[in-house]
This record gives C-alpha cells, structure tokens and sequence, in this order.
C-alpha cells in the first residue's frame, strides 16, 4: 500500500497494516445479504437471490496526491454512511 493512502486511512482512524485487497468469490457473494461493490461491472460475480449496491466507480489513489486521496476517503465514508442509512430497519 503506497504511503499516503495509508496515512489517509490512519488519520481516519483505520489500521492499514494488515490490510490487502481481497477478491470478490462467488462463495463470498453467496454468504452475504447484500453485495455493495464499487466499479467492477461485469467482473463481480452476480448470484441469483442476492441484493446488490451501487457498483458506482471510485478514483484510484495510487498515485494521488495526499489531497486528492483523502477527497476519495472522504466520499466513500459519506456514500458508505448514506448507504448504510438507507439499510437500517
């Protein structure tokens, strides 16, 4: 992970150490309610049965500057918590 994403998450408050990019499977998809993915169209497995999300593109950090990377951390926590509003019960 390129430094200055990982500052960006560590001022949010989230721990980057361990952190990897994790594949979307077909047995994660199957497990889950609800699918809510970020640009990957045609690349995510779609299973029937299952509520899926957004699917909207998100801007890639690599390589930002620091500014522009926390631009990103910032819209994706407001559209993460404008999502998970629209979920509660």
């Amino acid at each position: 992970m390129a430094p200055h994403i990982a500052q960006a998450l560590t001022e949010a408050g989230a721990d980057s150490a361990d952190a990897y990019p994790k594949p979307l499977t077909e047995e994660v998809v199957q497990a889950a309610d609800i699918v809510i993915t970020t640009g990957c169209g045609d690349a995510c497995p779609v299973m029937p049965g299952r509520r899926y999300l957004d699917d909207r593109p998100v801007a890639d950090p690599d390589g930002a500057p620091i500014a522009v990377v926390r631009d990103i951390r910032d819209a994706n926590d407001a559209h993460i918590t404008e999502l998970l509003t629209q979920l509660a019960p």
